[in-house]
């Protein structure tokens, strides 16, 4: 995916270096990583915060990141990240518009081992999530140099853009009221259909994402060779019965909470094929068929 000369967005907070440090435990701080790997391809991540109680409201904060403190690698993920978000904001302002909307755009959190949310306090090992609270959405750039060794993704950055574009997707379902709807519905039922429901609305995520991909290859044509089949590649990689099987060897799908392999590649793909903002994995009447 191609990224040269773009801008980069400027909502964005930088908390690098501002957060307690963290102290890594047996395996270090990779064995920290891996574990945030699994975490938010599993459904570890805060997402489903929003079904707790706001909690430390992260203050304003007025020191400054000393860039130079950061390596190389650090400044050049956390300028694709800027400039990744920048076109989700380019694409869905632009969406929204044709919908007779306007797009309210998040903010990226920036930050390293741990932070504060609108949803609570977080470490890196829960991986990237979006916290509804606050509207904002939280990364530590460790989670991708981890994820780029770990799943062979190096020189790809279309497969990070697809895990921001996904966290952003329940951005969109925050503004379209979505979210609010679904996070009802799962307080009021039990374990295994609130699962169900949670399922829905990571496809419808992942769903997202492929919409932003659709209309920012359309607008700047900077999808290269293999992006999309690196992103499907990804979304097999994070399907909970993927991930289920690998960890313990068999799949429970009544404990599912993002979608299977199958799943999160096809709807990934459908978004990016067709762009339309009228379908919902909400509106699949069948939970099977999804």
């Amino acid at each position: 995916m191609r990224l040269d000369g773009r801008r980069e967005s400027s909502n964005v907070e930088d908390r690098r270096g501002m957060s307690g440090k963290a102290v890594a435990g047996v395996g270090g701080i990779g064995a920290v990583i891996v574990a945030a790997l699994f975490a938010w391809m599993s459904g570890g991540d805060p997402l489903s915060a929003g079904l707790q109680a706001a909690q430390e409201q992260m203050s304003a904060r007025t020191e400054t990141v000393d860039e130079g403190s950061f390596t190389e690698e650090e400044q050049a993920l956390a300028s694709d990240c800027k400039k990744i978000l920048a076109s989700t904001e380019d694409v869905w302002s632009k969406v929204f518009e044709e919908m007779g909307a306007t797009y309210e755009s998040p903010t990226l959190v920036l930050f390293s081992n741990q932070v504060n949310s609108a949803c609570g306090s977080a470490t890196a090992a829960v991986g990237p999530f979006y916290c509804s609270g606050d509207q904002k959405l939280y990364v530590d750039l460790s989670f991708f140099t981890e994820m780029k060794r770990q799943l062979g993704v190096e020189g790809n950055t279309f497969a990070y853009a697809y895990v921001i574009a996904h966290e952003i997707g329940h951005h969109i379902e925050y503004l379209t009221g979505t979210l609010s709807k679904a996070h009802t519905a799962m307080n009021q039922t039990n374990k295994v259909e609130a699962n169900k429901i949670s399922v829905r609305l990571e496809l419808l995520a992942d769903y997202y994402a492929g919409v932003w991909a659709h209309y920012e290859d359309a607008m700047n044509h900077s999808m290269e060779y293999g992006d999309l089949e690196k992103g499907l590649e990804l979304a097999k990689a994070i399907g909970d019965d993927w991930l289920q099987k690998k960890a313990q060897g068999r799949a429970t799908p009544e404990s599912f909470t993002h979608g299977t392999s199958d799943q999160r590649k096809r709807w990934l793909k459908r978004g990016f094929d067709t762009g339309d903002m009228r379908t919902s994995t909400f509106n699949v009447q069948n939970y099977n068929d999804l």
